[in-house]
């Protein structure tokens, strides 16, 4: 799968395979990851080199909250609601004569009834399988920093504070 935009420029595919080298460093969060990265980028590092790999994935679902038909009805005139205003503000642009706004205000509450019965009748026909809202997530239980070989002596000085190009600024000792 990839995330080109249609109107960016084509980049090549690349095969879905581990990558290669060595590993310069393991996170427990992948922010500490991008931070590493991040590091390096600043020291014009070529960061093209750098792979950042998570191991042992899990699935973790989070229950949110109890799923009522208060809630359902609320999320359903909500969305509904949206769709509304787009047809409505569709409709006011297009038309010939500038007195459609109050079209909009009925393509809106139309838009929420519509939602808000389309929820419910979904909610339900489904209540029995699914009675909880909850986010999901995949998550690893570490990240590794994989860089080319010839460039890891290199990555791991930068990382480790050795850069020349910055210079370490030392707190002067409590008197």
């Amino acid at each position: 799968m990839s995330n080109q935009s249609l109107f960016s420029r084509r980049r090549p595919v690349l095969p879905p395979v581990l990558p290669r080298g060595e590993v310069l460093a393991t996170y427990s969060t992948y922010a500490d990851a991008q931070a590493a990265v991040d590091i390096l980028a600043k020291a014009d590092f070529p960061v093209k080199q750098l792979s950042i790999v998570g191991n042992d994935l899990k699935s973790v679902e989070r229950v949110t909250g109890k799923l009522t038909y208060g809630r359902v009805a609320l999320a359903g005139a909500a969305s509904g609601a949206w769709l509304g205003i787009f047809f409505g503000i569709l409709f006011f642009l297009f038309s010939p004569t500038g007195s459609s706004l109050p079209f909009v205000a009925a393509a809106l509450i139309m838009g929420a009834g519509f939602g808000m019965l389309l929820g419910i009748a979904s909610y339900a026909i489904n209540r029995r399988r699914r009675d909880f809202t909850s986010t999901m997530q995949v998550i690893a239980s570490n990240y590794q920093l994989i860089v080319d070989a010839e460039l890891a002596n290199r990555a791991r000085n930068l990382l480790g504070g050795l850069n020349e190009a910055e210079p370490r600024v030392v707190p002067p000792a409590p008197d």
